[in-house]
């Protein structure tokens, strides 16, 4: 081990544009008379989602001689979810998140996240307000929007929503990844690699690109869209390379929610991945009530690696994981 690594791999000029970021991102939420609130980093449940691993840990103490399990989370929305329906209003957090992954130049499993809901927005006004802050921090141009659909007919010459599998896999040949998707099942699998290897290059180059209408097999926690029930009222926001945000119109309905989440367990046993507890007070607060809002979660380190001209998270990190 270096007798260095005990130094932070940021510079302080980069730490202090950090910093400055930070500053900006709180007085444009401030402006807008949107709360900033604080929540737990544990939980006593976890995501569902089979394309996220958590950290765990066990709590053992007044009250839990026997242990209670707790997962760091991987953001910040089923808390904060939960103050909406108790009544915030809109709200927003900048907040540590873990993610069991890989680490890398775009990677580290600690990340600052931020993310913010907005009442009465759908994701398209949503966007409208993501656009004025990337513009705000990045001083980048008009962005560019395509639907997922749009962006794999004009990259791949495909539609994402009609495709047969064999079709889907037979794309993968122009990017020598035929054979990892040529017995692979899963639509979605093969749907996510292909924008990896065939779009994600291809937008979002000069300015940020947002992508919306996934398919509705890709909602997470977005609502079907009422126009087209083939897509989820969901959007990401690619840059340089780098995706930076994940949005949604947010579902309100307790049942589907809780239907999904099973589903996504039900697939975790088929893919020998183990299921993962429900959050049953999130539910919850769905049943409550949930105000109609749109949310999205944004990647501080990677905004701010953008907005430094850095080239790996390291540079905007004072310690990633191999020095932590």
């Amino acid at each position: 081990m270096s007798e260095l690594n005990w130094q932070p791999s940021a510079g302080f000029t980069a730490l202090r544009a950090r910093a400055k970021v930070l500053n900006v991102i709180r007085e444009f939420f401030a402006t807008r008379e949107v709360l900033e609130v604080d929540t737990p980093a544990m939980s006593q449940a976890a995501v569902t989602d089979v394309h996220l691993h958590v950290f765990s840990t066990v709590f053992v103490g007044p009250g839990y001689s026997q242990g209670q399990a707790l997962y760091l989370q991987t953001s910040p929305e089923f808390h904060m979810k939960r103050l909406l329906a108790a009544g915030s209003g809109c709200i927003y957090q900048m907040s540590k998140s873990f993610r069991n992954e890989e680490a890398g130049r775009h990677h580290n499993p600690e990340f600052t996240m931020l993310e913010w809901y907005r009442l009465g927005f759908d994701h398209f006004q949503l966007m409208d307000e993501m656009s004025e802050l990337l513009t705000l921090v990045l001083g980048s141009g008009k962005e560019q929007r395509f639907t997922y659909q749009h962006a794999f007919k004009q990259c791949l010459q495909l539609d994402p929503l009609t495709a047969s599998l064999d079709e889907l896999r037979n794309a993968g040949k122009a990017y020598n990844v035929y054979d990892v998707i040529e017995h692979e099942p899963d639509r979605d699998t093969i749907l996510q690699l292909l924008f990896y290897v065939g779009v994600e290059s291809q937008i979002g180059q000069d300015v940020p690109c947002f992508i919306y209408d996934f398919p509705a097999s890709q909602a997470a926690l977005a609502r079907i869209s009422p126009q087209d029930s083939r897509v989820a009222e969901r959007f990401e926001v690619y840059f340089k390379g780098i995706e930076l945000a994940n949005g949604f119109h947010e579902l309100a309905d307790a049942k589907e929610q809780l239907r999904r989440f099973k589903a996504d367990n039900s697939k975790r046993k088929t893919m020998a991945l183990p299921e993962q507890p429900i959050d049953h007070h999130f539910i919850d607060a769905l049943t409550a009530g949930f105000p109609d809002c749109a949310g999205v979660a944004l990647g501080i380190d990677r905004l701010v690696m953008l907005a430094t001209d850095a080239n790996s998270l390291d540079e905007v990190i004072a310690f990633p994981t191999p020095r932590a």
